[in-house]
């Protein structure tokens, strides 16, 4: 009984569930009582653009399969009682541990939702998994009006420390001041978006040239305004690479999200337009997100080349280094440009230009080499995500996570300049069991970390708190215009919490 309960573990408990007994036998096969199914795609309030869960392969005595039983080994069903033609697409991805990650998109809202896990025709574990009452897609406008009930089912934690930290600079915002400062200081260099989020509708005006990547947060916060009702709030973000506010204190700082930040900056950092867009489109127009990456990590470690891998455009000085680091120690590194555009006139010295990668085929390689580009480089996520050992540059750029990020622990890292760069690869050859393991140990961090539900969480705290500094009352300011919700005409949503306000 209490299996069929087991929906969500907390991360602590779930270490202990899923440490594995070396050397599962030769010849074990998995078994659907013994195997483990949990995560947040079971759980009915969970709306997330792809949901997902998890499935750990155990043989007949509990003990958890450490590596592949095979591909097609659990089948996956997920149907609604209530609609025979259900517009749901699944994808069982392998991961290569024992493990799988299951996926799965809705692109209608349904009444208790079915999954059933089978393997060989049997029931996993407790499926098959009810997931009682309405369960809504991600086009659907129904938001909790109770931000802490939806914090506590998405199992947000209380704080972040990257949140605390840049929120501390700003004990008061007020909004007047912001509004009218903020502009004239940036807004003729600079592009940005003024956004106001009031009643859980959201406003825009924007400043600068170049506005494009409003695409990015304005389809973010209309998907977490459809999950979530938000405290009304008034704020700057920042659409260009380089993080702005370079004032310190006691100057006067002004608050102004970003997607990145620095050591030399004062802006609050945001997760990055690329993952956040992964997060909105996956099973959807990308084709890298953090599901993909944990279904595509390349072969087993045994396996893998005993190279450096890099590819990449000339966004920096130091990539320049690196491609001519390479060339004279071919058999430690592979590295070479894909596009050349900051140093045009240097083509014919770190040429010829190479094909692109596909994102997979980097696991192919043990040591993923990750240096900045004009900013910090955003493939990070991802490389954390695979199963080969990430090689970080020291850098004074910095995305929302790398506060929890330990060098030595999550990654290896090597100094700016990359004086040092061979020599840990050296290292991490010699070391091939260490290196393995911080390997490891980075992609459990991405995986504790770095998921849809963790964005999602993050941007709702980093809203919440800010809101909290208000002094005064955000306003719908001259200028600004409304950014509508999609329009779903095929598959319209039904919405259970205003029926029930109405009905009070």
């Amino acid at each position: 009984m209490l299996r069929k309960r087991l929906l969500w573990l907390s991360q602590s408990v779930l270490a202990l569930v899923l440490q594995t007994i070396p050397g599962t036998l030769a010849g074990s096969v998995p078994c659907a009582a013994t195997s483990l199914v949990w995560g947040p795609g079971l759980e009915a309030k969970v709306v997330l653009p792809a949901r997902y869960f998890f499935i750990q392969a155990a043989d007949t005595n509990g003990r958890n399969f450490t590596s592949s039983p095979g591909e097609k080994t659990f089948e996956v069903k997920i149907s609604s009682p209530t609609e025979p033609f259900s517009r749901i697409w699944v994808q069982v991805l392998d991961r290569n541990d024992g493990s799988f990650v299951v996926r799965y998109r809705m692109y209608a809202t349904y009444t208790d939702l079915h999954i059933q896990i089978l393997l060989q025709d049997m029931d996993v574990a407790g499926s098959p998994y009810v997931l009682k009452g309405v369960v809504y897609h991600e086009g659907c406008d129904c938001p909790e009006a109770d931000g802490e009930v939806w914090a506590g089912r998405m199992h947000c934690p209380a704080s972040f420390p990257q949140i605390d930290s840049d929120l501390s600079l700003f004990p008061e915002v007020h909004l007047q001041s912001i509004a009218t400062e903020i502009p004239q200081r940036f807004g003729q260099r600079q592009s940005l978006c003024h956004y106001t989020i009031k009643d859980n509708k959201v406003y825009i005006k924007t400043h600068g040239e170049h506005v494009g990547f409003r695409i990015f947060m304005d389809a973010f916060l209309l998907s977490l305004t459809r999950k979530v009702r938000l405290p009304d709030l008034e704020f700057f973000v920042n659409l260009g690479d380089w993080p702005l506010e370079k004032r310190r204190p006691p100057e006067k700082l002004h608050p102004i999200f970003s997607w990145c930040g620095s050591n030399d900056t004062r802006d609050i950092v945001m997760p990055t337009y690329d993952i956040t867009e992964s997060v909105l489109e996956t099973m959807g127009r990308v084709s890298l997100d953090m599901l993909s990456v944990q279904g595509n990590s390349g072969p087993v470690w045994e396996l893998k080349n005993s190279s450096g891998i890099w590819r990449g455009r000339d966004s920096r000085r130091e990539r320049l280094e690196l491609v001519k680091m390479a060339r004279a120690n071919p058999h430690m590194l592979d590295a070479a440009f894909t596009n050349f555009f900051f140093f045009t006139h240097d083509e014919s010295l770190y040429g010829p230009l190479v094909k692109h990668m596909s994102f997979f085929s980097f696991f192919k390689y043990k040591y993923q080499i990750n240096i900045d580009g004009t900013v910090a480089a955003y493939r990070l996520p991802y490389l954390l995500a695979g199963s080969s050992v990430v090689l970080k540059q020291a850098s004074p750029y910095y995305e929302h996570f790398y506060r929890q990020l330990q060098p030595w622990q999550h990654y290896i890292p090597f100094k700016a300049d990359l004086s040092d760069l061979l020599d840990q690869l050296h290292w991490a050859r010699n070391h091939d069991d260490e290196a393995q393991k911080i390997a490891s140990a980075g992609q459990e961090f991405a995986r504790a970390h770095l998921m849809g539900d963790h964005i999602f969480c993050y941007y709702f705290r980093l809203f919440q708190e800010y809101a909290k500094r208000q002094v005064t009352e955000p306003e719908v300011r001259e200028g600004m215009e409304f950014v509508e919700q999609p329009k779903d005409e095929l598959f319209p949503c039904y919405c259970h919490h205003t029926q029930a306000k109405d009905e009070l």
